[in-house]
Order: structure tokens, then C-alpha cells, then sequence
């Protein structure tokens, strides 16, 4: 009798969109609100932007347990980087630590799709666009979507920096 084995897999895909802005004094990253699985909305009011430093922002989609995980240790890589140079990881630094600690988990990667946003240490706007074992390109826009139309609605989330500091808006979408 031939064994069967279930189709099993440790990712789920809770879907999203983001997108990231980058100007000469400024960068804007939004994201939709959603989570889901399949056609089942998880929520409507799940953050998809999270700070990392007081200059850098990422908005991520994708499998959100690992984006989690991926956000709790950058979390304590910044925390250990401020207290051993007493100030905060510039924008291209943490650009170069996400890169760092995709490529590490590059055999059982993170299933997250993410765009860093922020001020560079003169003030301009930097975008970063990643792939997910951490190759990063420095863009102007980003967009990003691992969403089909059962992903996006409710709501999307601003954030603006600029030299004034930083602004978070919340515009309300459609509701299905």
C-alpha cells in the first residue's frame, strides 16, 4: 500500500502590498492593512510597516510568522549596534544588515518580500528593494505586491519621513 503524504508546506502567503517613495528630502512607504490566507481575511487592521530605526522603515508582505521573526532580529542586531557606537544605524546600514540576515537564511529563507525606506545620513531619501536571500538594490520607487484582489482593501497605512520628522497616516479603502 503506497504512502501518501499530505501537500504540507511551512509558508503561507498572507498576501500584501507595499510601496516606497524616495525624494531628495523625503521618503513615503504605505502599505494596505489586510492579512489573509486563501479567500479568509484574517484581519483588516494588521500593520505591514514597522520602524527600525529612527530613519528607517520596512514594509513587508508575504508569510507574516517570518516577517515577525525577521522584524524581532533586527530588532535586537540594531539594539546591540546602538549600544556599542552610542547612536542609531544610519538607512544604507540597515540596508546592509537586512542583506546580511536575508543571505544567512538563504537555504529555509524568510518568506518576506520587503522594502526598507528612510533617510541617508545627508538627508536624502533611500529606498531599498530586497529579493528574498537578500540581494538589494538602492531604487527611487519600489513597488511590491504578493497580492491578489482578496489581499487588498480596508485600508493603507502612511508613513512619511522628512527632515520635519515623521508623519504616519491611515486612509481608509474600500470595504468588502
Amino acid at each position: 500500500m503506497p504512502k501518501e503524504h499530505a501537500n504540507w508546506s511551512p509558508y503561507d502567503n498572507n498576501g500584501g502590498t507595499c510601496v516606497a517613495i524616495a525624494g531628495a528630502d523625503y521618503c513615503v512607504i504605505a502599505a494596505d492593512t489586510r492579512m489573509s490566507t486563501g479567500y479568509s481575511i484574517l484581519t483588516r487592521d494588521y500593520s505591514k510597516i514597522c520602524k527600525l530605526a529612527d530613519k528607517s522603515f520596512m514594509a513587508s508582505s508575504g508569510f507574516q510568522a517570518d516577517v515577525k521573526a525577521l522584524q524581532k532580529v533586527l530588532a535586537s542586531r540594531h539594539l546591540i549596534y546602538q549600544h556599542q557606537h552610542n547612536k542609531q544605524m544610519s538607512c544604507p546600514a540597515m540596508a546592509q544588515l537586512l542583506s546580511n540576515t536575508l543571505y544567512y537564511k538563504r537555504f529555509f529563507p524568510y518568506y518576506a518580500f520587503n522594502v526598507l525606506g528612510g533617510l541617508d545620513s545627508e538627508g536624502k531619501g533611500c529606498v531599498f528593494t530586497y529579493d528574498a536571500v537578500g540581494s538589494y538594490e538602492r531604487d527611487a520607487v519600489t513597488p511590491l505586491s504578493e497580492a491578489e484582489a482578496i489581499d487588498l482593501g480596508d485600508s493603507v497605512e502612511i508613513v512619511i519621513l522628512n527632515a520635519h520628522g515623521v508623519r504616519s497616516e491611515h486612509e481608509q479603502l474600500r470595504k468588502d
